[in-house]
């Protein structure tokens, strides 16, 4: 399946694997908000920490505004595969579009060095590669 259009990088799979073990470890040590309303509300309370958004989401205009809307709030964001997966590190028993970290708990250590990292691809992105 090709990137949605809102996808505005490709993570590498082990920091996709990474960041679904940081939701885990969020979800249990931490708090996490799940489901695209619950999202919007943690960004523009200035609660979020981290964004999780699934590439599979149908129709995609569901989740595509979440990167500007990070953007514009200075929150770190990622992109994951499958709602499916994403679902399931949450805690629920259905596919979930998107995830917002709002304590890390012990999943600090974690989405600081997935941060960077993305940070990084960015920078890459937009200096020409």
């Amino acid at each position: 399946m090709p990137n949605p259009y809102y996808q505005t990088f490709t993570p590498p799979q082990e920091l996709v694997k990474a960041t679904l073990e940081a939701v885990r470890l969020a979800r249990t040590s931490g708090k996490i908000r799940k489901g695209v309303n619950e999202v919007i509300k943690a960004i523009e309370r200035g609660q979020a920490r981290f964004v999780v958004i699934a590439t599979d989401v149908d129709p995609p205009e569901i989740v595509a505004f979440l990167p500007t809307l990070c953007e514009e709030k200075k929150v770190s964001y990622t992109f994951v595969g499958s709602k499916v997966q994403l679902g399931e590190v949450a805690g629920l028993g259905v596919p979930a579009s998107s995830v917002a970290i709002t304590e890390p708990g012990e999943a600090k250590g974690y989405l600081d060095e997935i941060a960077k990292k993305i940070h990084e691809i960015k920078a890459g992105k937009k200096g020409g590669s």
